[in-house]
């Protein structure tokens, strides 16, 4: 317990030096909130998902690595994206709802579709791994697009010569981006093996070990980076910090780590259960879309029907235990 206490302080502590160095780098460049959102801080607070589901297809516990990426888009959007919700009502940019959440719908449908054999093998991995460079490269062209326009605009304007402090700036922003990564790494593996050596204990198993302890614990950066974000009404990286996270957690997470070693799903696709996580999955990110897609916000009283939605999988997961 004490292990997986501070492997998970190391997992937080990590990735928020890694999202601060990025975002910061980002900036510098010239990159919209919500590009950032998006695609750097993102993958950033994804690198504990990554991480821990690349280690447990490695040491051959693939229902861990499963169970954390489903685990973790269900806590994205209906634990997290509720609770921010709750706090401050959120509003995001339009491109989110027209874009970017449709596009997660239909990878979680093409993941639905494409587990049903009840394995992820790797020619499935270098479908999901090609997605998420598509993906990357598609924020990357608007982003150059943005950026160019921007550009177009303030060309009158002479802007002042690099100088030595902005030179240590830059040194800053990539020495955190190399320890938060450093910190996410040496975090996740001590979640990973404090976690199974717990549950175990209990004879619990591994589906619902990265459904919820694993899930949460590497979700933490998520929690931290979106309540931030939305605290300093930065509601396009709190958005779209999770959006991107679950994006980034089906394509290059599962992509990645079915590349390394197939994934084969225990018991069944059906019958291990994985196919109501699957629906809740998609239920709850399908919930936040219909809430956003007319007024492009989301009120304190839908983050509360999305906390509900998150308290009752817990409670149906506790049960089947």
């Amino acid at each position: 317990m004490v292990l997986f206490a501070v492997g998970s302080l190391i997992l937080y502590y990590g990735a928020e030096w890694l999202v601060k160095g990025a975002s910061s780098f980002a900036r510098s460049a010239g990159l919209s909130p919500v590009v950032i959102g998006l695609t750097i801080v993102a993958f950033g607070t994804s690198a504990p998902e990554f991480v821990v589901s690349i280690v447990s297809s490695v040491q051959n516990k693939s229902m861990i690595a499963v169970g954390n990426v489903v685990g973790s888009n269900i806590c994205n959007i209906a634990l997290i994206l509720g609770l921010t919700a709750v706090f401050r009502p959120l509003s995001c940019n339009r491109s989110v709802v027209r874009r970017d959440l449709p596009i997660m719908l239909g990878l979680s449908l093409y993941l639905l579709l494409i587990s049903f054999d009840s394995k992820l093998g790797r020619f499935d991995g270098a479908t999901l791994f090609s997605g998420i460079i598509l993906y990357s490269f598609f924020n990357y062209y608007l982003a150059a697009k943005e950026s160019k326009n921007i550009s177009g605009l303030d060309s009158g304007i002479s802007k002042p010569a690099a100088n030595q402090r902005d030179y240590i700036s830059r040194q800053g922003q990539i020495i955190r981006i190399v320890a938060g990564m450093a910190g996410v790494v040496a975090g996740a593996e001590i979640v990973v093996n404090s976690a199974v050596s717990i549950m175990h204990v209990f004879g619990i198993s591994e589906k619902f070990i990265g459904l919820t302890v694993v899930a949460f614990g590497t979700s933490l950066p998520e929690l931290a980076t979106s309540a931030v974000a939305a605290m300093k009404k930065e509601m396009d990286i709190s958005i779209g910090n999770l959006v991107g996270s679950n994006v980034f957690n089906m394509l290059g997470v599962l992509g990645a780590a079915s590349l390394i070693r197939p994934i084969s799903i225990t018991g069944g696709f059906v019958k291990s259960g994985l196919l109501i996580d699957y629906t809740v999955m998609i239920f709850t990110s399908l919930l936040a879309w219909v809430f956003m897609r007319k007024t492009f916000s989301i009120s304190k009283k839908q983050g509360f029907i999305l906390l509900s939605c998150y308290a009752g999988y817990i409670a149906y997961l506790i049960v089947k235990l």
